[in-house]
């Protein structure tokens, strides 16, 4: 596939672009430049995007707001209550229960301000030394949770990555791992971006503070917060829209946006809404992968000291010690990533494009008329509490299954999108990822599915659910599938 010069008219001076990575010959303006008529179309941009943010209402309510809040701070209550428990059942002296404390701290995509309606809540739990994760987390925490009457459909993941209690609380669903400091109490807003609280902390702690350290330092370096937030809800709604958001499924997962989207204000700050993602389209397009994006200048000799050649599109996280985020990404989502990345580009670079919508830029991904084939992966249990484990502990398998059938097919599009059958009355959700048409090359679905029962059979602590793999051809796609946007 051909693309088109990435700059086909001149640009305004206050739309400062990063230069791609080979060099390009301009062709003359067809017109005697006018930098008032940039301006003006460039901020008619802006103001049309945030109407369109207010149309999909992108930013909760005050009410919804006052909800998440009051959840975080009851929350809070009983996690003080708690650690008081546990040193009483240490037998700490009484003078250390008097003064001992715990805190919840909140990251993700609600610790930046960036949440929708809809979104979880990602919320840590950091007590001190002595409550322990295997009894005082998981057994004594869990059970107070469990009592309280906000609180309903509460299990415990502790084969994850990062271990954590999932629940909701007055119906909005939270994410809670635990994190242990070397202090006799934790400040309710303690810094934990202090080395002093993170000093001989275990790995699991580590693990759960870096994504509350990466939110914290990323604020501290974008200049302007709300700016940022607009920013990174727009571009995160767009990676969603178009297909590609979704670490599990290996596309860009919330923390890697962040610190793409950071990675240009820091470089733009006072560039208009519209100005920053035509930047964020010109330099992701043409980064030279892969070369990896960091925040900081002093990271650079870290990082290329320690580059992972494994990986397609290395992010660094920008709290030290510095480290790589994880992900997903293969060749076929790295493809469609900066598929994406250049179709943005081409859409958003020209400012006197007389027919410019926002909703062209956000329009759904098309997947029925992109793909002939595509694999059917149906999840299913005996109960909807049951398939929740289940099916995380899949997607948490799923590139494994995307790279067997790049093996065979040398293309996979993971659609992150999960369905259900109206045929089927059993707690289930499907997936349907399209596949590239290779002529004469018939998938032994049987295979692929016996391949990837080697990955998820190996590890998972629940009663496992059902799993079925088939190949349908696009006429075959279910009607409402198609009406959901597939």
């Amino acid at each position: 596939m051909e693309f088109e010069s990435p700059t086909s008219r001149c640009i305004p001076s206050d739309v400062v672009l990063d230069p791609p990575p080979f060099p390009i010959i301009l062709p003359p303006p067809p017109f005697p430049f006018n930098p008032s008529l940039f301006f003006v179309m460039d901020n008619q941009r802006s103001i049309s995007l945030l109407q369109f943010m207010a149309d999909e209402e992108l930013v909760p309510s005050p009410d919804e707001e006052d909800k998440r809040k009051n959840a975080i701070k009851k929350l809070k209550q009983i996690v003080s209550l708690w650690i008081k428990k546990v040193a009483c059942q240490h037998q700490l002296p009484k003078h250390q229960i008097a003064v001992t404390s715990a805190t919840i701290l909140t990251y993700g995509s609600y610790g930046l301000g960036v949440h929708s309606s809809e979104s979880d809540i990602d919320a840590l739990c950091v007590a001190p030394f002595f409550a322990s994760i295997a009894e005082d987390f998981f057994v004594v925490l869990h059970d107070m949770l469990k009592r309280s009457p906000e609180v309903s459909d509460i299990h415990c993941v502790k084969s994850a990555k990062v271990p954590l209690m999932r629940f909701k609380f007055d119906g909005i669903s939270i994410d809670l791992p635990y994190a242990r400091l070397n202090v006799l109490y934790v400040p309710e807003n303690v810094d934990i971006l202090n080395p002093f609280f993170m000093r001989n902390i275990d790995d699991t702690s580590w693990k759960s503070l870096s994504g509350v350290r990466a939110n914290r330092h990323i604020l501290h370096v974008v200049p302007n917060i709300e700016k940022f937030q607009s920013l990174l809800r727009c571009l995160k709604l767009w990676a969603k829209r178009r297909g590609v958001y979704g670490n599990l499924l290996g596309y860009l997962g919330g923390v890697h946006m962040t610190v793409l989207v950071a990675y240009v204000f820091q470089r733009h700050p006072d560039a208009t809404l519209n100005s920053l993602i035509m930047n964020f389209f010109q330099i992701f397009a043409f980064w030279p992968w892969p070369t990896p994006v960091m925040l900081q200048e002093g990271m650079l000799l870290t990082a290329l000291d320690a580059i992972d050649t494994r990986s397609f599109m290395p992010i660094w996280l920008p709290s030290s010690p510095y480290e790589f985020c994880h992900t997903n990404i293969t060749k076929s989502t790295f493809h469609r990533i900066r598929t994406e990345l250049l179709r943005g580009h081409n859409m958003t670079r020209d400012l006197l494009k007389t027919n410019f919508n926002w909703d062209d830029v956000f329009e759904s991904f098309p997947y029925s008329k992109r793909y002939l084939q595509f694999v059917k992966i149906y999840l299913s249990s005996h109960n909807q509490y049951a398939l929740g484990d289940w099916v995380g502990w899949i997607k948490s398998r799923f590139r494994g299954l995307v790279v067997i059938l790049e093996g065979i097919q040398g293309f996979c599009d993971p659609n992150p999108t999960e369905y259900t059958d109206s045929e089927q009355t059993e707690p289930h959700v499907v997936f349907y990822w399209g596949l590239q048409h290779v002529k004469n090359n018939i998938i032994d679905i049987d295979l692929v599915k016996g391949e990837f029962m080697k990955i998820i059979n190996n590890g998972y602590e629940g009663t496992p659910g059902r799993m079925e793999l088939s190949i349908l051809l696009t006429s075959q796609l279910p009607k409402k599938a198609l009406m959901m946007g597939l």
